[in-house]
Parts: structure tokens; C-alpha cells; sequence
């Protein structure tokens, strides 16, 4: 059997026995170079925020996870847990929590040898013109070792990468839960504000009628004129045409909120019809300096830099030579399946590569990579202010959408009183038909606009909710 070794190429340095001089030269030349690596800082905008909010908030109890809770509404929490059970977005981003797990797993594997076995049997027959034929048979096994040795840290700073890539998603995965839950409850508290409106429409209709016939009572007896029969008849008809438009809204709310929930749009029933019996939860605000590890978006927001300051210590490592050491032993024999009598062989190399020349391809990525971590750090910065901003405005709107429904609760009262002196007073024919029209239009308009300032009160809870970060903390 006739054994062959083949020279490295490169900066390679080959040797068989582990006392070679040529291992020990190669090595401390490599771990000379330790001195040009440079250790990356994590990097940290400088935000001064502020020590209180402009704002005053609704109350003083803390916002839980499950706040939703709040509204006593146990249709709502029946949807919200149907939500979290069924929601394709939601198993989307657990499953992009799958695979950043499996990233950072692979990551680590890179620090550890990588170890490999091999092996063949064969027979191979020559038959040479005017020779006798030959009968030729090998068996062998073979085991490998190769590592890399993570001298300017590129290895462990990949597997930084990956786990700030995993914390990432875990984030976003509760970032997609908190938006999921307001989203649910907001399409439906829409549900019901348009059947409200809708009831309300549906009254004003049955008011506009009835006016309709007290004109047309007194156009038969010579008290009105045909003028007011038509107007009042408009009346009537403009009442009617919002009927459909209602209705329609409401049917595809429906089914924007089966969306939600993972179901076809067509199976969703909604049972409650207006919002008697609900409670509007108020929550304290806490501190503005604690909104930074009580909002999943801004905690994903902080891992992506830290995911950028890996990749410009992998970038910045590129640079420098790579050492790595590689190993084998192996039983070959003349034989077929078989190892009977086998020669073995045993080998050690080290290897140094360093790039001498790529027309400035890894400085740049370098510059890249530093390029990006500066884009992100004003990305999060932005995010930051972005968020203050969120929980002004919602405790803004909670303050001011709570005393507009006071307001308009007292409009209501004061217009229903109105349009019944204006019917008595038409009756009596003491005014003519555009004071009741007057008064018509007045209530019609206060009582939709109760039910949508209801509404909005319902949902700038919501917003301060989710401005909040729907209870969840850094654990």
C-alpha cells in the first residue's frame, strides 16, 4: 500500500506528532495578533427624560396583563382568549421565536470541534493486454477533528447576534400580542357603537314619522302648507338612507374582528348589543423613566442594537487572520470488509489565513455594519420620544373624552326637551315646521354623537393601554 501527503497551501503548516516546533511557531505568531482586536462598547443614545407627565393620569391602580378584565365584559374576554388560541398572526411570531432559538443553537455550535467519520471498502480489478489480471482490495476508516480557534472573539460575538436576534423576536412576539388584544377589543367596541347608532337611528326614524303625521294631519285640515309636508317628508327620507350604510359597517366590522380571532368571517356571532353594563377601567401611568422596560417595542428596539454591536465586532474580527486546527486518524487495510492487519495513520495541522487583498470589501462591510448601528440607535431613540408621545396624547384624549360625554349627556337631555315644546307648539300653531325641524336635527345628531363619544372613550382607554405596554415588564 503506498501512503501520499500532500503539502498545504496558503500559510498552512502540516506536521504529524504533537511535538512539532512548526505548531508551537504558527500558534504564537497567531496569538501575537490578539493586541489588534478591538473590544466593542454596547452602544446607548443619551435621552434625558422627563421626571413626570404633562398629563394627568385617569387613576392610580397598576395596569395588569390582563386588563382587558377592566371593561366587565365577559364576551370580550371569551374573544380576547379565542384571539390568543387562534390568531395566525400571532403563531406567526412564535414561530419566528422557533427559529431564533434554532439560530442561536447553531451559533453556539461553531464554538465547539467539529467532528467527522468516514469510511470506504472496495475492489478494483486491472487486466493488462499481455499481463496477468490483478485483484486489488482496500477497507478503511477515518475520524476528523477540525476547530477554529475564536482568537478575536468573531465566534462568540456571532452567537451574541443570535441571541439578541432571539430577544428580539420574543419582543416582538409580545408586541404582537399587545396589538392583538387592543385590536380585538377595539373592532369590538366598533360592533357595538354602530348598533347603538344604529338603534338610535331607528328611533329617529319612528320621531321623524311621527312628525310626519302631525304635518300631514294639519295639511289635511288646512293648518300647513304642501311646502311642509315635503320637508318633513325629506326628513323621513334622509333618516331612512342611514339605515343601510349602518348595518353594512356593522356586518364587515364583524368580520374584520372574526379576522382577528382566526375564524372565517362568516361563523362569528356577537351576542351583545350595546354597552350597558360595561365599566371603563382608569390606570396610573407610573413613571415616564419606567415606559422603558414596560414597552415590548421599545425592549426589541434596545436588543437590535445590541444585535448591531455583534455584527460590527464580527465585521471588525473579519479583518484579522483566522486560525484553525484540524486533525485525523485512520485504519486502512488490504482487505475487503475487513481491517484485518490495517496501517494507521494519524495527522495535525494548524492553518493561518489572512486576506491581503479584496479591494477593500471587508473595511467596508466594517464601515457598513457601523453605519447601521448608527441608524438604529436614532431608531430607538425616535421610538423613544414616539412613545412619550403616545401616553400624553391618550391621557390627553382619556381626560378630554370623558368630559365631552359629560357634556353631551346634558345636550341630549336639554334637545329631547326641545323637540317636545317645539311639537306642542306646532300642535298649537304657535311656530311653523322649521323650528321642529330644527329640534328633529338637534336630538338626531346629539344622540349619534353620545354614542360615538362613548366610543371614544372606549378607545383612548385602549390607547393608553397599549401606550402603557399592556402591563407586560422585562422580566
Amino acid at each position: 500500500m503506498t501512503r501520499s501527503r500532500t503539502m498545504p497551501t496558503s500559510a498552512s503548516i502540516a506536521f504529524t506528532g504533537t511535538r512539532s516546533a512548526a505548531l508551537r511557531i504558527a500558534l504564537a505568531a497567531a496569538f501575537s495578533l490578539v493586541g489588534c482586536a478591538t473590544p466593542i462598547d454596547s452602544t446607548r443614545p443619551t435621552i434625558d427624560l422627563p421626571a413626570h407627565w404633562n398629563e394627568i393620569a385617569p387613576g392610580s391602580s397598576v395596569l395588569q396583563r390582563d386588563w382587558w378584565r377592566g371593561f366587565q365584559s365577559a364576551e370580550l374576554e371569551q374573544l380576547i382568549d379565542a384571539a390568543q388560541a387562534g390568531s395566525p398572526t400571532l403563531a406567526i411570531a412564535a414561530e419566528r421565536v422557533q427559529q431564533a432559538e434554532i439560530s442561536v443553537r447553531s451559533a453556539g455550535a461553531t464554538l465547539f470541534p467539529s467532528i467527522g467519520v468516514g469510511g470506504s471498502t472496495g475492489a478494483q480489478r486491472s487486466d493488462p493486454s499481455g499481463a496477468s489480471a490483478r485483484t486489488s482490495k482496500s477497507t478503511n476508516v477515518s475520524l476528523g477533528v477540525s476547530y477554529e480557534v475564536d482568537l478575536w472573539g468573531r465566534l462568540a460575538a456571532g452567537v451574541k447576534g443570535a441571541e439578541a436576534t432571539l430577544a428580539v423576536s420574543r419582543y416582538d412576539l409580545e408586541t404582537s400580542r399587545l396589538s392583538l388584544t387592543t385590536g380585538v377589543a377595539n373592532a369590538y367596541f366598533q360592533v357595538l357603537a354602530l348598533r347603538m347608532r344604529l338603534v338610535i337611528a331607528h328611533e329617529n326614524l319612528a320621531i321623524a314619522e311621527r312628525v310626519f303625521k302631525i304635518v300631514d294631519s294639519r295639511h289635511r285640515n288646512g293648518a300647513a302648507s304642501a311646502l311642509d309636508v315635503s320637508r318633513q317628508r325629506i326628513t323621513v327620507m334622509s333618516q331612512r338612507a342611514t339605515l343601510e350604510p349602518l348595518e353594512i359597517q356593522e356586518r364587515q366590522t364583524v368580520t374584520a374582528l372574526a379576522i382577528l380571532l382566526g375564524r372565517a368571517p362568516q361563523t362569528l356571532q356577537v351576542e351583545t348589543r350595546s354597552f350597558d353594563g360595561f365599566a371603563i377601567p382608569e390606570v396610573g401611568a407610573a413613571l415616564p423613566s419606567e415606559l422603558l422596560v414596560r414597552r415590548p417595542d421599545l425592549a426589541s428596539a434596545e436588543a437590535r442594537l445590541a444585535g448591531a454591536d455583534a455584527d460590527v465586532a464580527v465585521a471588525r474580527a473579519a479583518l484579522l487572520p483566522s486560525v484553525s486546527l484540524s486533525g485525523s486518524a485512520g485504519l486502512a487495510s488490504a482487505s475487503l470488509l475487513s481491517l484485518a492487519n490495517p496501517a494507521t495513520s494519524l495527522g495535525l495541522t494548524a492553518s493561518i489565513a489572512q486576506t491581503l487583498f479584496d479591494s477593500g470589501r471587508l473595511r467596508n462591510q466594517v464601515a457598513l455594519s457601523e453605519s447601521a448601528r448608527r441608524q438604529l440607535v436614532e431608531s430607538y431613540r425616535n421610538a423613544i420620544y414616539t412613545a412619550l408621545k403616545e401616553v400624553e396624547d391618550a391621557l390627553g384624549n382619556a381626560a378630554r373624552h370623558r368630559g365631552q360625554e359629560q357634556a353631551q349627556l346634558a345636550i341630549r337631555d336639554e334637545a329631547q326637551r326641545s323637540l317636545r315644546l317645539a311639537e306642542l307648539r306646532y300642535r298649537e300653531g304657535a311656530d311653523d315646521i322649521t323650528t321642529v325641524l330644527d329640534a328633529q336635527r338637534t336630538l338626531f345628531s346629539s344622540l349619534d354623537q353620545l354614542a360615538q363619544l362613548r366610543l371614544a372613550r372606549l378607545t383612548a382607554a385602549l390607547d393608553l393601554f397599549k401606550a402603557l405596554g399592556g402591563g407586560w415588564s422585562i422580566g
